[in-house]
Order: structure tokens, then sequence, then C-alpha cells
């Protein structure tokens, strides 16, 4: 499709509730927002989806063209993406599907769709299967977050139960191939990675220098907490410096960047708390915008 007609479909799509006429009339569709492997900038287009087994599947066809989408490589280089479908907008993690598995969902996307079985009859290439995981809603009544201390301790549940997921699908038995390794674990590795750079810059760029404005007495701690973003970050790098490999060589070189990260990542989550908490509940969140004066 051209740019200027995905602009046409993502347009009429947006203004219809994800209904769209010509093509796609009655087919399902949805809207895939990747950022740039590059340039680092949003990047959306219109995809057919399958549902199979309970999960959101689209595939990298391309028509059957002889190289993948831009889209799917920009995937691989950031997993988070934005999926519009029909009224709903959510985050979503992308993962490729391998091996048997590959296999089973692109038969269920065949017989769903069958022109994907041409599309894939006409190039050499094995059509990338993708499964858009859409995180679990929280599991009981969720916590109310009223101050910035409460956000905070939100953002580090999610840290946490994230990096449990990876490390215990860096160890779990996968039929085929090392324990756990594969594009499964380096998009969700990639995309933990990516949760931690988002949390860490509005710390340094915003919230820490805004406590020691207003907590002065704070310094020492809030330089500590400092190193110790650099020094998380600087593992951050190694970790995603493995997982550009998409086999992943080094799987017990990934383990232990993974288990270093986990010690150090921890015992930061630890110490903010213990040492931030009490001047973060002070603060609402979301902040309060101050009343015009009209006078």
């Amino acid at each position: 499709m051209s740019m200027s007609f995905n602009l046409y479909v993502i347009e009429e799509f947006r203004a219809n509730d994800g209904r769209v006429g010509g093509p796609f009339e009655g087919g399902d569709l949805l809207l895939l927002t990747t950022t740039g492997a590059r340039s680092g900038r949003p990047h959306t287009v219109p995809l057919g989806f399958v549902r199979a087994e309970g999960l959101l599947l689209v595939v990298a066809s391309a028509a059957g063209a002889p190289e993948h989408p831009q889209w799917y490589r920009n995937l691989l280089t950031h997993p988070v993406v934005r999926v519009e479908l029909g009224t709903e907008a959510f985050e979503a993690i992308a993962v490729p599907t391998e091996g048997p598995r590959r296999e089973r969902l692109f038969a269920a996307v065949v017989h769903a769709a069958p022109g994907y079985g041409d599309y894939q009859a006409h190039t050499e290439r094995e059509l990338p299967v993708v499964v858009l995981e859409r995180p679990a809603a929280p599991s009981g009544r969720p916590h109310e977050v009223r101050s910035l201390a409460d956000k905070l301790l939100e953002t580090h549940g999610w840290l946490r139960t994230q990096l449990r997921h990876v490390r215990t699908e860096a160890r779990s038995d996968v039929p085929g191939r090392p324990a756990g390794l594969g594009l499964q674990l380096r998009q969700h590795c990639l995309a933990f990675c990516a949760g931690l750079t988002h949390h860490h810059t509005g710390e340094d760029s915003a919230i820490f220098p805004a406590l020691a404005r207003s907590h002065p007495e704070l310094a020492a701690v809030l330089e500590r907490l400092g190193e110790q973003h650099r020094a998380i970050g600087r593992i951050k790098e190694e970790l995603v410096a493995l997982l550009s490999d998409l086999e992943i060589a080094e799987p017990e070189r990934l383990r232990a960047e993974l288990d270093r990260m986990a010690d150090e990542l921890e015992a930061h989550l630890d110490h903010e708390v213990a040492e931030l908490l009490p001047a973060l509940a002070a603060i609402p969140f979301p902040p309060v915008r101050p009343t015009p004066d009209r006078h």
C-alpha cells in the first residue's frame, strides 16, 4: 500500500470508530504504531488481524514481498507498540512467534484468512506471525493513586513484576533451543529496558531536581540515587547490546547480566522508597494545575 493510501485509511479508521470502506470494508483491521528503528519517530500502518488461541495476531506479509515490512523491523528494535482496535487504543508488546508455535498459529491465520497462504507461496522468506500482547488488567481492587509516592510504588511494582517475569522466562524450558531463549524473551527484555529508561529519565529530569529545590536536605540522597541510575544504566546498555543478536548467542552471559541488573535494581528501589517516600507523599498526583487569575 502507498503512503497516501495508508494515510487515507488511517484517517477514515479514526473518524469512524475503526470502520473503513473500500477493499477493507467488513474486514478485521487495526492500526499499529511502531517506533522507527533508526528515526525514533512514530510510524502508523493499517493491518489486518486474526484472533486465534485467545491471541491478537498480525502477519508481516507485505503482500508476499521478498523483504520484511518496515513496521516489523521497527518492532524488533522497539517492542512496545500502540494498537488502535475499534474504539480502543492500548499499548502492547509485539512478540514474533517461533518454531512449532509459529507453524500452528500461521495455520490458524490461513484458516481464517486464506490470502496469507497465497502471500507465503509467493515469497521465500517465512512470514512472521506477531502476537500483540496486551498488558493484563490488574487483579483485585486497583490501588488508588493520589500522590507521587503512590505513583512511585505503582511504577516500582511494575518494574519488579516485569523483571521477575523475564528472569523466569530466561530459565524456562522451550523445546528445540536453550532454556527460554529466543524472540519472546528478547522482546520482553527490551520492553522492560524501555520502561526502566522511561522511569529513570523522568526522575532525573523532573522529580529529582524538584525535590532538590523543595527538600535541600535530600541533596546527598538524590546524588546517590542518581549514581545508582547511572550504574544500572550501564548494565542495561550491556544487556541491550546482547539482545541485538536475534539468536541471543551468549545465553549464559545474558542470564548473568539479568541477575546483576536484578540485584542492583532491587536494592535501588528499596533505597528510593526508604529515602523519598515521605517527601513524595505530600505531592499530589496527577499534579494540581493552578487556577488562572481572572483579576
